[in-house]
């Protein structure tokens, strides 16, 4: 057993709710959307989907602010990269409260017969 999996697996044995530092720099959006679930999804659910579309919004609103100051030459990445990290985190809180597979999603959209017609 590679070193990282023994650390990974003892790290997993004994402390089962502390994922993030262990997770995967390169991790699928199945695999990010299962820890989202596996970490919020009794409070998500309880929460519904309006209050959780209510967050969403918020933080649509922080993206939108950082990306207003990064236009404006304030390049602060680590607000920003912090932002779309949250965007992503409540859109797939939303996926799983309402049943959606993001990766179903993507691929029937997007890859599935050549995606949709024309360019963005």
């Amino acid at each position: 057993m590679k070193i990282q999996n023994l650390i990974s697996y003892c790290y997993f044995t004994h402390f089962p709710y502390a994922i993030l530092p262990l997770m995967s720099e390169n991790m699928t959006i199945a695999e990010f959307q299962t820890f989202i679930r596996e970490r919020y999804f009794k409070t998500d659910s309880t929460r519904g989907i309006a209050k959780t579309f209510l967050w969403l919004s918020e933080e649509f609103g922080e993206l939108a602010h950082a990306l207003g100051k990064f236009e404006r030459g304030d390049t602060d990445l680590e607000n920003l990269s912090e932002e779309f990290a949250d965007v992503l985190a409540w859109l797939t809180t939303l996926a799983n409260i309402t049943g959606i597979d993001l990766t179903e999603a993507i691929h029937d959209k997007y890859i599935k017969d050549g995606g949709p017609e024309g360019t963005k």
